[in-house]
């Protein structure tokens, strides 16, 4: 915890170092790529939690199929998004109003070392070596942070280019150390049938709800990438980056609910009080930031970004409440997720789909756009306590 603590902290850093020395223009451009830093860690948590949870469940020889095999698809999907980023990066120029399409380029070339990364930290989370997952998320973070910063101090190329530049370097030290026990690329390895359909199933269920979490989480900033100009857009980036730290920081609770929740149901133990207990946090935290937002907006946004993101001020707490909203209701999501059961993935993607359709139809502000994501937020949050009382009441009768 609290090294989640201080690698979203110097994530939170790196950014806040990027809006100061580049400007809203220019750091419109290396918000996007951090963005879809963040696309992509969705994208490659569905084989995180899937290695997580079923190196909990999986024993000797299968487990040993099981990693082998995992790594193999990862490769391969992460070979296949980098060359799509690649052969598109003109295309996307273009659609998010950027100065460079070489920045997607580089960015697709790390792409496949980002999903091997996530397998090795996925195997380190489902056996609880807390202590190297920490390393390989403080070394991606301390790397990207150095790495970036030397870059535009020392070289005179585009902005852009630097910072994906740094992205994609800080990969390969986010590897470090790599889980190389029960790894024999060569060798042919098979699953036996239920293992294999069960596998499938919950693989299938988590990367449609990451999916979900790329929609919820990022369509926002993309839109309004495509639909204001480069100014605003800086704007909304520094009021987003700002507004999410309490996502940030429920993730930390998500890394280690998924893993207690899969062995106290394997162990036939009650696993409600884990989600009482990081719901209770979470609500607790959210409500100090959303508090912090609304008394000292100008403050806050004078500390993390300078004056001249101040005009977004007036948003802060807004868009603190509509992320405190979505984080509650991530914790319900992963919960169930963790217990194989799909509704509430099935609502968090409908939710996803009402965010973006309000946002097409109500952009004319920035302020209209956070108002309808406080609107589709409520409404997730909403529906996932009442699946939850329906599931805990249908539980405590069997």
């Amino acid at each position: 915890m609290i090294s989640v603590i201080v690698v979203n902290g110097g994530n939170y850093l790196y950014n806040l170092i990027l809006g100061r020395i580049l400007g809203p223009e220019q750091f419109a451009d290396a918000a996007l790529l951090i963005t879809f830093l963040l696309v992509l860690s969705f994208i490659a948590m569905t084989f995180q939690l899937s290695t997580a949870k079923f190196s909990v469940l999986f024993e000797n020889e299968i487990f040993k199929s099981f990693i082998n095999i995992v790594y193999k698809y990862s490769t391969i999907a992460g070979i296949v998004f980098g060359v799509t980023l690649i052969v598109l990066s003109k295309q996307l120029q273009i659609l998010f109003n950027t100065q460079s399409s070489i920045m997607f380029v580089i960015f697709g070339i790390g792409i496949p070392l980002y999903f091997i990364m996530s397998v090795n930290r996925g195997i380190f989370q489902g056996k609880k070596k807390f202590d190297k997952l920490a390393i390989t998320y403080q070394g991606e973070m301390l790397s990207r942070l150095i790495l970036t910063l030397i870059l535009i101090y020392t070289t005179t190329l585009q902005s852009s280019i630097l910072v994906s530049l740094g992205i994609a370097l800080s990969f390969i030290f986010g590897l470090l150390p790599f889980y190389k026990k029960d790894i024999d690329v060569f060798a042919t390895h098979k699953l036996p049938s239920t293992e294999n359909k069960y596998l499938l199933r919950f693989f299938l269920l988590t990367a449609f709800y990451e999916l979900t979490q790329i929609i919820i989480n990022n369509s926002d900033i993309l839109m309004v990438k495509h639909y204001f100009d480069t100014y605003n857009a800086g704007l909304y980036a520094s009021l987003a980056l700002i507004g999410r730290v309490v996502y940030f920081v429920a993730w930390m609770f998500v890394m280690l609910l998924l893993p207690k929740v899969v062995q106290k149901q394997k162990d036939g133990e009650s696993h409600y009080p884990i989600l009482f207990k990081y719901v209770l946090y979470i609500t607790l935290l959210s409500t100090t930031i959303v508090i912090g937002c609304y008394l000292f907006p100008e403050l806050v946004i004078n500390i993390m970004f300078g004056s001249k993101y101040i005009s977004i001020a007036p948003l802060l707490w807004k868009y603190a409440i509509a992320t405190s909203l979505f984080a509650i209701s991530n914790i319900f999501a992963y919960y169930f997720l963790s217990l194989d059961q799909y509704i509430p993935v099935i609502i968090s993607s409908i939710l996803g789909i009402l965010q973006v359709v309000l946002i097409v139809f109500y952009h004319s502000t920035l302020a209209e756009v956070v108002i309808v994501q406080i609107i589709a937020m409520t409404i997730l949050l909403v529906f996932q306590l009442l699946y939850f009382t329906g599931y805990w009441r249908f539980s405590k009768k069997g």
